[in-house]
């Protein structure tokens, strides 16, 4: 039994333990502030608004999620005509075989829409086109704008929290439209944020300002920005990444499926704390010591030997043989159930198709049994040989 010690300590134990979970699970949960852009999640910089609302920005086309690899899409899939590939996320990084399929997408009249703060260097480079990042430790208030006089906004939208500034610093003129750029006192070509870039039959649509297309930003009045920009992709069908996005969920074991889960995870910690409680408890229990008991040991074997070795120093062969075919003759009529009274040539195949064993083999010791029956005296060369035979006899 416990003494009143160990029960008072317990009883800490487990008004603490209580205590932890309920200011767990009453406290307000912290804000995310990590960069996601899935279509799922609701934290600030996730993309669960926009998603919501796409539908109503084309609505003259189909919208489609798309979670596998691009390359894995464009190898597998037929994708449609007169079609957009939409990524948004902070960074995208594409590789090498990515690139290949999302450069023949565009050759063949389709749209890629990008919204990034960096863009793999295999596409730029095919592109020609790079740009630049200012990683300030001050927050630095952006205020976007495009071009095209038509695109009005009713003010100019702002952007702050969790915002980097990065601006294209070089383009192919040849092939590139500039759209947008940040109100600032450089020129308008030195900070491009937006640019249109030919390629083939279609066209890319870099941006560089992903954070627009947030919760966060779209709740605050910067709604009509991000249409405008998502107004320039004119197709049939939206190709919507979910793949390439930094807040999609990965499991890799099902630890850290449950760690990720808030229940499953306060479910796990209840689970420990009662397992503690449980040793405790049990390891204070007074119990008498189980006394070892060791089984009883099975002499067949030996005695079996002594018996054995009895009939071979007497030199008594032919009990010794007696005893040697009988124990055979048993063990084929248990295990192959086998009628060993009359040894014909029907029982030895059937013996030698039930064993295993080849004919000629079952064939030369049936013979040698019933020879050594037939005979009234045996001498040691009898036993070795039969010995040896039903030894190599496979059972």
């Amino acid at each position: 039994m416990l003494d009143k010690r160990s029960k008072r300590v317990l009883w800490i134990f487990g008004i603490a333990l209580l205590g932890i979970v309920i200011t767990e699970l009453v406290r307000p949960k912290p804000i995310d502030w990590r960069a996601s852009y899935t279509s799922t999640d609701k934290i600030p910089f996730g993309g669960f608004v926009l998603f919501e609302e796409v539908s109503s920005l084309f609505k003259n086309a189909k919208i489609e999620k798309i979670d596998k690899d691009p390359y894995i899409f464009f190898t597998d899939s037929t994708y449609a005509q007169n079609s957009a590939y939409v990524f948004i996320n902070d960074d995208v990084l594409f590789d090498e075989r990515q690139v290949d399929e999302i450069l023949k997408y565009v050759e063949n009249g389709n749209t890629v829409f990008i919204s990034s703060r960096s863009i793999s260097n295999i596409l730029r480079d095919s592109l020609h086109i790079d740009s630049s990042t200012n990683y300030n430790i001050l927050e630095e208030e952006l205020h976007p704008k495009f071009f095209s006089p038509s695109l009005k906004q009713d003010s100019l939208p702002a952007f702050k929290k969790g915002v980097f500034k990065t601006y294209f610093v070089e383009i192919d003129t040849l092939k590139t439209m500039a759209l947008g750029y940040y109100k600032s006192e450089k020129s308008k070509l030195e900070e491009l944020n937006y640019v249109k870039v030919n390629y083939g039959k279609g066209k890319f649509l870099l941006h560089n300002l992903p954070e627009a297309f947030s919760n966060y930003y779209l709740l605050k009045g910067n709604e009509q920005y991000a249409a405008n920009v998502l107004s320039y992709i004119d197709a049939d069908k939206i190709y919507w990444d979910e793949y390439l996005k930094s807040g999609r969920k990965v499991v890799t074991s099902p630890m850290r499926f449950i760690l990720d889960q808030a229940p499953l995870t306060w479910a796990y910690y209840v689970l420990i704390g009662g397992l503690l409680i449980f040793v405790l408890f049990k390891g204070k229990r007074e119990q008498r010591i189980v006394e070892v008991m060791e089984p009883l040991e099975n002499t067949s074997v030996e005695f079996t030997k002594t018996i054995g070795d009895l009939y071979f120093q007497h030199k008594d062969y032919s009990n010794i043989i007696a005893k040697k075919i009988t124990y055979f003759m048993e063990s084929l009529r248990s295990k192959y159930y086998l009628n060993t009274n009359d040894i014909t040539e029907d029982f030895i195949k059937k013996l030698a198709l039930k064993s295993g064993n080849t004919f000629e083999k079952s064939q030369k010791l049936m013979h040698l049994i019933i020879h050594l029956k037939e005979k009234s005296v045996h001498s040691e060369a009898d036993l070795l040989e039969l010995n040896k035979q039903i030894e190599a006899f496979r059972l």
